[in-house]
């Protein structure tokens, strides 16, 4: 069965394209889905290749429920992170969904996350794509 993954951003989609590229090298024959917060992210991340892209609340509201994975940096899933693009619904979608979530910690949020390793942005991506690989 072809897993649907969900790759979710905002700002400049930066993260979100890092990871998009990575997932479609790993899993070529997954289904991506790129859902920006903004139109560049949006726009950024969909320079990763063969993905399919929406944008702002309700494509993340609507597809949080539609796929198997969800992944992205661990703001998606904090209102109002991101300077404000994550919206509450937004939010409450991704960490509700029945979806693998799988966060990208950052340190750019206000949030502190005790015991992360102190790793590059690429190793936790490399990290997320194999744990994403092995889901049966």
């Amino acid at each position: 069965m072809k897993k649907k993954i969900m790759v979710v951003d905002g700002q400049g989609g930066g993260v979100g394209r890092s990871l998009a590229e990575a997932l479609l090298e790993r899993l070529p024959q997954a289904e991506i889905l790129v859902v920006g917060a903004n139109g560049a992210a949006t726009s950024n991340m969909m320079k990763a290749g063969s993905v399919a892209g929406a944008t702002g609340e309700n494509a993340v509201v609507f597809n949080s429920g539609r796929v198997d994975v969800i992944v992205g940096p661990v703001g998606i899933v904090m209102a109002n992170a991101m300077l404000g693009e994550i919206t509450p619904q937004m939010a409450k979608s991704i960490s509700s969904s029945e979806a693998a979530l799988f966060l990208i910690p950052m340190n750019k949020c206000h949030v502190t996350i005790v015991g992360m390793e102190n790793k590059k942005l690429s190793e936790y991506i490399k990290e997320a794509v194999e744990k994403i690989a092995g889901l049966a």
